[in-house]
């Protein structure tokens, strides 16, 4: 493929994941975008909860199967090594916007919080998780982590580079920050709805299940380093204690799960 090319669809694969994330904000919090996750009219409950089940199958299924190093060795053989990371990127990103489109609302309510205190908790908190997701790419390598770094070092005449050991920031406390922040984004609303609620359930249990395979390949990858860390880092709630400097770069080879 032509370096100038590659470098182009390179961008255009993370312009779109970009535009998705920033999507998603708005989606999860039912802010600024046209279709959220509790706007448009409510159908009969459960058709519409078993459509946005596949939905969300269908974004796990991508997410996970694509994200496996015997896939991406299949996959290589089709789509060149260098794009092979921004093209898991834009797929993952058209399933999130198949998401949005189809997703059907369940707007009973669950729970509401009608105090102002609480309101601005349960907001500052949703903040403070899709915070912590984009802060924790840059804490890796959010170029290398959605396709950029590969594209650019080929285009440069270079090769595709891996991801590499390192202690960077949170991760010397958890070895998931990323999914961390998703948790809370997901869950700190001052609205619960049935369809939020569905919404959240399901996206967690996938989250705990695709990082199981995903640590699978990290050990791997890394052998007994990253056993070593994963003995003294905790997953998600963090001790605060001095840990030795081995977390691996592509932790959360983002969210390959």
């Amino acid at each position: 493929m032509n370096r100038i090319l590659t470098l182009a669809y390179g961008i255009l694969c993370y312009a779109v994941f970009l535009g998705t994330f920033l999507y998603a904000i708005g989606f999860v919090g039912n802010l600024v975008v046209p279709k959220t996750i509790d706007s448009g009219s409510a159908g009969v409950f459960w058709p519409s909860a078993l459509v946005n089940l596949g939905l969300l199958g269908l974004f796990g299924l991508q997410h996970s199967v694509m994200a496996r190093p015997g896939f991406k060795r299949w996959w290589t053989r089709i789509v060149p090594e260098v794009a092979e990371r921004s093209t898991y990127v834009l797929f993952a990103s058209l399933a999130l916007l198949l998401l949005y489109r189809l997703w059907r609302p369940l707007p009973e309510t669950i729970w509401s919080v009608e105090g102002e205190p609480g309101r601005a908790l349960l907001w500052g908190l949703f903040g403070l998780g899709w915070g912590l997701v984009l802060v924790s790419t840059f804490m890796i390598s959010h170029a290398h982590l959605f396709g950029l770094r590969q594209v650019t070092d080929y285009a440069r005449g270079g090769s595709v580079s891996a991801p590499q050991f390192q202690t960077p920031g949170l991760y010397r406390y958890v070895r998931h920050p990323i999914m961390v922040g998703f948790f809370i984004a997901f869950w700190a609303t001052p609205e619960m709805t049935a369809g939020h609620l569905l919404f959240a359930v399901v996206t967690s249990a996938y989250i705990l299940i695709a990082l199981r395979f995903e640590e699978r390949d990290l050990v791997r990858a890394f052998g007994d380093r990253y056993r070593r860390y994963r003995a003294e880092v905790p997953m998600f709630v963090p001790r605060f204690t001095r840990t030795r400097k081995a977390a691996p770069a592509a932790s959360e080879t983002a969210v390959d799960p």
